[in-house]
């Protein structure tokens, strides 16, 4: 796993190696192993290296034959032996085994169709000195990050946006219509980010700069295309052996592998599966709060699967001491509490390996979330004209907030594109009336979040309603909040992270199941459980997933008070923000009177975002984690002498 940065100067002037440099060690967290440049004519690339495959001989930025061709590139390709074989076969000649030059040897092959065929995830860059161009491309999920921005002078891209900030002419604005949408979702949807003029190449796209543009190309699209003619045993088996085939394939580096565990089926799956292989390290984190801790779970089934365990606890000291640097890590606010946590586990992984296993994206895949039993329980509204639905919702909005069965009118009256937004609806647009200064709201440029989801659920139209919400978590929630969280708080720590799940070969299967197969038996994901039940103890295949739970809840009305209050009055945010509302919210939180846990984090995660780099109240040095040198000397003891 590596960063990635590259400059094109649009005047047509040769860029310093001081500038490239400055954007590269500013990631030195994602590669310390190595660094590298190529400047040519108008152009510029930057890498910092960590280690996986060919160690010794995958040193980048990497070129062709005549050296016309150099590439830079982040992640990993797991079918790269294949292509290798076919490209070898067809006159290409290989000079290392790094996955990477396969992917230019490829470009050489197909051009810009190259990122169709890899299986993996990436964000890359190749200059093509022939045709005086920049092409890059960022893998099918959005599993590894990859950014851009414009200047008068030059186009920049990087695998993290601070790599786009040292560029002098980069202003630190907040883009206001990115946080307005942040307030819903607690993330940015893309391809904005939370910085004016700075955005995201979205997932499955290609990017082009030629002629001193950037363009951007769809290459793939997520496509379900259930087959009712197969029996239930036909998903559970093939979801059995896609599986094992995915993680079998992400095996593959030539460093030490571990992996996450938590209490639910999706991470014991990854173990139970890895482990038919190898043995495996597993990695567990949890609070000192009872009830907010899974280490108990998570401990009995690393002995169950026979896992060399490791684990710790984090207290509210600890994770207020590193909040400020992780989000400075994230580049972005991301106001999952769980990303610190993530932060915690790979720390104490990357003492132990190089790479680590994760069982992300099986809800959306395979349709986890209980939201997606949402449809099945409102199934009485489905044939109901739509003027009976206004009038029910019309004369349901008039009832006391106290009268039981409200909310359920409500959402029931309305069609999935209005009620579903996501795995996180923090703010309602009544309540973001309140929280936000009214010149915003009023704005014409601050639209409903409809006007984010609106063109998903067009492309997703033909399907029925639990898979236009899984459509939309895929194109939203996942890229967005899942994997952002997973990619920076494991690079954070110098950590590759791997997700079997998230797997073109596995979509392709998942997105075979009818939606009878798993919304069913009283659960979700019913084909994941039955297709795991083997391999898992029985009290962890059928529990609800919780993750790596936080108990934000309750430090906000104790050890996190009086820090969130004094954020809120020194955060030069008043042209955005209603402080007097959050001080209300905070309050009556902190009394009792009502949950404002996740409305009050995604303000204060925003205020802190913007004090480190909008204030630059922060300034956080290029930093590589102990625990990395840790895990060097135990690999150089590991070494043979002589």
């Amino acid at each position: 796993m590596c960063g990635i940065v590259a400059l094109f100067n649009k005047r047509q002037q040769p860029v310093q190696l001081d500038t490239i440099s400055a954007m590269t060690n500013v990631i030195l967290h994602r590669g310390p192993d190595d660094d590298g440049f190529h400047l040519e004519e108008n152009i510029a690339l930057g890498f910092r290296r960590l280690s996986i495959i060919d160690v010794a001989g995958g040193h980048q930025p990497l070129f062709n034959e005549t050296k016309e061709l150099w590439i830079i590139g982040n992640g990993e390709i797991y079918n790269y032996k294949e292509l290798q074989k076919w490209l070898t076969e067809r006159g290409h000649v290989f000079h290392t085994d790094s996955d990477i030059e396969t992917i230019l040897h490829l470009y050489e092959e197909v051009g810009f169709d190259a990122p169709k065929h890899l299986r993996g995830m990436f964000g890359f860059t190749i200059w093509d000195s022939r045709r005086k161009l920049l092409f890059g491309a960022r893998d099918h999920f959005g599993i590894k990050p990859l950014y851009y921005t414009e200047t008068a002078d030059a186009i920049a891209v990087g695998s993290e946006i601070k790599s786009l900030l040292e560029l002098p002419d980069v202003k630190r604005e907040v883009n206001q219509t990115a946080f307005y949408h942040y307030l819903t979702f607690q993330y940015v949807p893309d391809p904005e980010t939370m910085y004016r003029g700075i955005y995201r190449v979205p997932p499955a796209h290609y990017f082009v700069i030629e002629h001193d543009r950037i363009r951007t190309e769809r290459y793939w699209d997520v496509a379900f295309q259930p087959d009712e003619s197969k029996p239930f045993s036909y998903f559970v088996e093939g979801t059995r052996a896609i599986l094992l085939e995915s993680v079998d394939k992400h095996r593959v580096s030539e460093v030490p592998r571990g992996a996450f565990l938590s209490s639910g089926v999706d991470s014991s799956s990854i173990v139970a599966m890895l482990r038919t292989f190898e043995p495996v390290k597993t990695f567990s984190v949890g609070s000192d709060i009872p009830g907010y801790s899974e280490l108990d779970y998570a401990r009995r089934t690393a002995q169950y699967l026979g896992t060399e365990h490791h684990e710790i606890i984090v207290n509210a000291r600890q994770y207020m001491n590193e909040l400020p640097r992780l989000v400075w890590h994230q580049d972005e606010p991301v106001a999952d509490p769980s990303a610190i946590l993530l932060y915690f586990v790979a720390e104490l992984a990357s003492q132990h390996v190089t790479v680590v296993l994760s069982g992300e994206g099986a809800d959306e895949f395979f349709g986890g979330y209980n939201i997606y039993r949402e449809p099945h329980s409102l199934r009485m509204f489905a044939h109901m004209p739509g003027w009976m639905k206004r009038s029910l919702r019309q004369l349901a909005e008039k009832l006391p907030d106290h009268v039981k069965g409200k909310s359920f009118l409500i959402r029931g009256s309305k069609s999935v594109e209005e009620r579903f937004f996501g795995n996180a609806l923090i703010f309602s647009e009544e309540l973001k009336a309140q929280v936000v200064m009214e010149d915003i709201f009023r704005s014409a440029s601050y639209r409903s979040p409809l006007t984010v989801t609106e063109e998903i659920y067009r492309r997703a139209s033909d399907y029925d309603d639990v898979t236009k919400m899984q459509y939309l978590d895929i194109h939203t929630w996942l890229r967005g909040n899942i994997l952002m969280k997973a990619d920076k708080m494991t690079m954070a720590n110098s950590l590759e992270l791997r997700v079997p799940f998230i797997d073109t070969k596995v979509f392709e299967f998942a997105a075979t199941i009818p939606t009878k197969y798993k919304i069913a038996n009283g659960t979700t994901k019913h084909v994941l459980r039955e297709a795991m039940k083997e391999f898992l103890p029985p009290e962890i295949k059928t529990r609800p997933k919780l993750g790596f739970p936080v108990p934000t809840r309750q430090w906000l009305k104790d050890e996190f008070y009086q820090w969130a209050k004094e954020l809120i009055f020194e955060a030069k945010v008043d042209e955005l923000i209603n402080k007097a509302f959050v001080l209300y919210m905070l309050d009556e939180h902190r009394e009792g009177k009502a949950d404002y846990s996740r409305k009050i984090w995604t303000i204060l995660i925003f205020m802190l975002w913007h004090q480190i780099f909008i204030e630059q109240k922060y300034a956080f040095e290029p930093y590589v984690s102990p625990s990395v040198e840790v895990r060097k000397r135990r690999s150089a003891e590991l070494q043979p002498i002589g």
